[in-house]
């Protein structure tokens, strides 16, 4: 009579698989990146991310208001603006493109999703670097801190819910956290990117916001090598105040994802990012791969790391699929 046991009887139709699956992907946990460019008259095409576009300013709106008609959970803003100096001054100006991007995603919006801004540094820069830099070339942790207070009031002003310090500057959270509520924006909460890696897989993302790094981040980033690093840096923010924290790239470090969510006691954010969704969607467009199962393949993944958040270019149009069943 053997096999007694047979797992495949709860496998053996869609819809006993549906009763039975362990993890689950929901539009309301999909995050959409998106970004803005200054200056620009037309949505510009990003060569290394088919699909996904440096906005106008009005084609910002309409992508968000789509967005949320499909269900997302959240929008993450990137400003590129037109000019760029040593200190970054774009991401505190008011009137830069970041900032003003916020006010109009928020304007046509509302409450309806979770708005969340870049609080770093790296699209501003002349140098391309997440902070300011000392006399030697090196970064200046410290000095990048009280920019980054200045930069987080400005979005949260601007109408961003959370905040998002992506520079892995050391203290950044706990910055952020007092100049907010020195401000009086005390309700702003911050998604803290806690362990961001230093990666090979961030190429197209430099491309969406024209970086002008020339080198590497590997004195602030964190080793690729370490994942007891990352635990620490967690337990760091979370005592500094995060409200959520954030692991980057998300398909590289899904053990990580597994590690900080056993610990942590606020949601887990991961972050899929340009390099992954650039490889799925060109082997895809060469057909060794059938687009819709893999993307959706990658979600479910990441879900069952431990994520409660994911951050991704697909979200828009995963929540779509997601809502036909």
């Amino acid at each position: 009579m053997f096999p007694t046991h047979r797992p495949r009887r709860l496998r053996r139709n869609p819809a006993i698989r549906r009763l039975v699956a362990e993890t689950t992907v929901e539009p309301r946990q999909l995050v959409l990146p998106m970004f803005v460019k200054e200056g620009a008259r037309e949505p510009v095409a990003i060569r290394s991310m088919p699909g996904v576009f440096q906005h106008t300013r009005d084609s910002l709106r309409k992508a968000a208001a789509e967005a949320v008609e499909a269900g997302v959970g959240g929008l993450m803003l990137f400003g590129v603006p037109e000019k760029r100096d040593a200190t970054g001054s774009g991401g505190i100006d008011p009137d830069g493109i970041l900032n003003v991007a916020l006010r109009d995603v928020r304007a046509e919006v509302g409450d309806a999703t979770v708005l969340m801004s870049d609080c770093c540094l790296d699209e501003f820069t002349d140098h391309g670097h997440c902070g300011v830099l000392a006399p030697d070339g090196s970064v200046d942790n410290d000095a990048t801190l009280s920019i980054y207070g200045e930069m987080a009031v400005a979005q949260a002003e601007s109408g961003a819910h959370l905040i998002g310090p992506s520079g892995m500057m050391d203290g950044q959270v706990g910055i952020i956290r007092e100049a907010l509520d020195r401000a009086g924006l005390l309700d702003t909460g911050i998604l803290a990117y806690s362990a961001k890696y230093s990666s090979a897989f961030y190429g197209p993302f430099r491309e969406a916001v024209e970086s002008q790094l020339k080198g590497d981040r590997k004195t602030y980033q964190q080793d690729g090598a370490n994942v007891r690093e990352a635990l620490r840096e967690v337990q760091l923010d979370l005592a500094e105040g995060a409200d959520l924290v954030m692991v980057k790239p998300a398909l590289a470090y899904l053990d990580v994802i597994r590690a900080i969510a056993e610990v942590s006691d606020v949601p887990v954010a991961a972050y899929q990012i340009s390099g992954e969704y650039a490889m799925v969607e060109a082997a895809a467009a060469n057909g060794w791969i059938d687009r819709k199962p893999a993307v959706l393949e990658t979600l479910t993944s990441i879900r069952r790391a431990g994520a409660d958040v994911i951050l991704t270019y697909w979200a828009a149009e995963a929540a779509q699929w997601l809502n036909q069943g």
